[in-house]
């Protein structure tokens, strides 16, 4: 490691300080940070200095580089242009990525003839998109706003064969291209309007509107006229239901964030026309400085969002220059960026403050639960740190018969299900707890040295096992065997089957009095066995299918296997015909009628 940072330095130092992109590997080639900077040479030797006073994301992150390529730009500009390709195309791990759980909504315009306008939950590959949204709410209310005042329709008809108008022709919220009640221009320029309805809000398309109306009426287009004024009140209608909030008429997006230790919450008001459209609000960890996060966070925000306004209102001052004008220059349009000091602007960056404030408080109080229970188990247990991700074990069989093992995963106090895994006992038949975790175990660590699977490439901070003082003695040999000190722990239950106390080498450990703790032993242990009698359950379930099976005239184990993998159920495998039972692997005709007969 020590040689690999001197060698990275040496690197660095023969950088050329001009402007560019540095993009970081590690020891596969895998791209895991990508930066931008104004003299290469100065940006990137700092990572490989000794004496520079990382965050804890950032020695992390170097810790993982074992090489780094570069590319020289003519200028920041161009270089913050290429990084935020860069990050887009590959996601780096330790950039920061607008990540959550919600995923994105588009509006969407078809690109056939007579064109739609739809909400959609993802980027369609044909016609054009507007967003993306973090809210649905906001997408499916301005679809449905939009197609109420241009009356344009909802339904999925093909408007090149003719039909009855339905109901919403009538009422008079629909045009009705599908019974040739609109000419084809006409219709053409209702969605025109309804788009720039959605990009650019009513106020702005009020007046458009009534630019194209007095035209009409001076050309003694009437009729026209009328439509236009109609379209008009519609839409100070809608305007009249919303809440106005914010008194600055263009389009505007507010930032503001809280910072508590280096947990960071970020908070986004989208604003238009004076009312609040869209909001959303992401956390970060390991950010030490509002202005460094702004300079990186703000252009991969707008990197994912392409309605981009002209004002945008933060609360910390950072360096906006060249990122005002990639913005400016990606929006078609000048972008400015203010830190308000007074009146309504400084009131909208209050508010977000606030909700970010309290989102914040929100984690941070759910954290201070999880980190308290984990720095109490530490505590209780004699270990010096507080153990982020523990395994636990738990063994299940009748007798022995269909001996399994589940293990679950606890990261920072909290069930990680991607990291699940079962185990099916294979070294001996019959029942033996002990043996039967000294496998587990075993096999466990063959698969972290392998490396192949994600859920063992960790080792974690602290083993539970579902059991006593013969349950510690069966597996300690097995990690002495592979030369690990990972602190090893039973969990004791009474005679009610509720978790009681901790099994040491030293004897027993009571720990219903430390509350913290015991709920999150508690959980482990429920959750543990949970999975494994889940999947001790569904072993039998599939044992006592195959013995059913093989009572069939000419269908032995091998067959009995192929029909439970093929049809997955008795169900299936009762209402299946004649020609696909003869499509599993083995089954012929003549074993595919015994099986019908079998059941019918």
């Amino acid at each position: 490691m020590e040689n690999n940072i001197i060698k990275l330095k040496n690197k660095a130092n023969k950088l050329p300080l001009l402007p560019g992109v540095y993009i970081m590997k590690n020891t596969v080639g895998e791209i895991i940070y990508v930066g931008k900077a104004k003299k290469l040479k100065n940006r990137v030797t700092q990572y490989f200095r000794s004496d520079t006073a990382h965050t804890a994301k950032v020695k992390k992150m170097v810790s993982n580089v074992s090489n780094f390529d570069y590319i020289v730009c003519d200028s920041e500009f161009e270089a913050l242009t290429l990084e935020n390709s860069l990050i887009k195309q590959y996601q780096p791990k330790y950039n920061i990525l607008l990540k959550d759980d919600k995923g994105y909504h588009y509006i969407h315009i078809s690109n056939e003839k007579w064109r739609r306008i739809t909400a959609k939950k993802s980027l369609e590959k044909t016609g054009t998109s507007i967003g993306p949204y973090n809210s649905a709410f906001v997408v499916n209310n301005t679809v449905e706003q939009a197609l109420k005042v241009f009356k344009l329709p909802n339904c999925t008809r093909n408007f090149e064969k003719y039909s009855k108008p339905c109901l919403n022709y009538h009422i008079g919220l629909c045009l009705a291209p599908c019974a040739n009640k609109v000419d084809f221009n006409e219709y053409n320029e209702a969605v025109n309007s309804a788009i720039d309805f959605i990009k650019n809000g009513s106020s702005e398309n009020i007046e458009n509107l009534k630019i194209k109306m007095e035209k009409a009426a001076e050309q003694l287009n009437f009729e026209y006229a009328a439509k236009l004024r109609d379209r008009i009140e519609s839409i100070l209608k809608i305007n009249q239901k919303q809440k106005v909030i914010s008194n600055i008429k263009q389009r505007h997006d507010v930032f503001a964030a809280a910072l508590v230790g280096e947990t960071l919450c970020v908070e986004v008001f989208v604003f238009k026309n004076g009312h609040l459209c869209d909001e959303n609000h992401y956390f970060f960890e390991g950010i030490t400085s509002k202005s460094q996060f702004y300079n990186e966070f703000i252009p991969r925000y707008y990197a994912e969002n392409t309605d981009i306004p002209r004002l945008i209102l933060v609360d910390v001052k950072f360096d906006d220059t060249v990122i005002t004008d990639w913005l400016s220059e990606k929006s078609g349009h000048s972008v400015s960026v203010e830190i308000p000091q007074k009146a309504d602007k400084l009131k909208l960056v209050k508010m977000c403050a606030t909700n970010a404030a309290e989102h914040l408080a929100q984690k941070i109080e759910r954290n201070i639960k999880e980190t308290s229970a984990l720095n109490e188990l530490a505590a209780i247990l004699g270990i010096n740190n507080p153990p982020r991700y523990i395994e636990a074990y738990d063994i299940s069989n009748i007798a022995g018969s269909e001996n399994v093992a589940g293990m679950v995963v606890f990261k920072d106090a909290r069930p990680l299900k991607s990291a699940y895994r079962k185990f099916k006992i294979n070294s001996f038949v019959g029942q033996d707890d002990y043996r039967s975790l000294a496998e587990v175990i075993e096999r466990r660590l063959n698969e972290y040295k392998k490396g192949e699977d994600t859920a063992f490439s960790v080792l974690p901070d602290l083993i539970l096992l579902d059991g006593g003082l013969g349950q510690l003695s069966a597996i300690k040999p097995v990690l002495e065997k592979f030369g690990l000190n990972i602190p090893v722990f039973g969990m004791v239950k009474d005679n009610k089957h509720k978790t009681n106390a901790i099994a040491a080498s030293g004897g027993i450990i009571s720990i219903k009095s430390n509350r913290s703790a015991f709920s999150l032993v508690t959980a482990i242990q429920d959750e543990v066995h949970r999975f494994a009698i889940g999947y001790h359950k569904q072993r039998r379930s599939g044992a006592m299918l195959q013995m059913e099976l093989t009572n069939i005239e000419g269908i032995g184990k091998t067959h009995a296997i192929n029909l439970i993998k093929h049809f997955k159920t008795i169900n299936n495998i009762k209402s299946a015909s004649l020609e696909e039972l003869i499509k599993v692997e083995g089954i012929g005709l003549k074993k595919a009628e015994a099986v019908l007969n079998y059941f019918k």
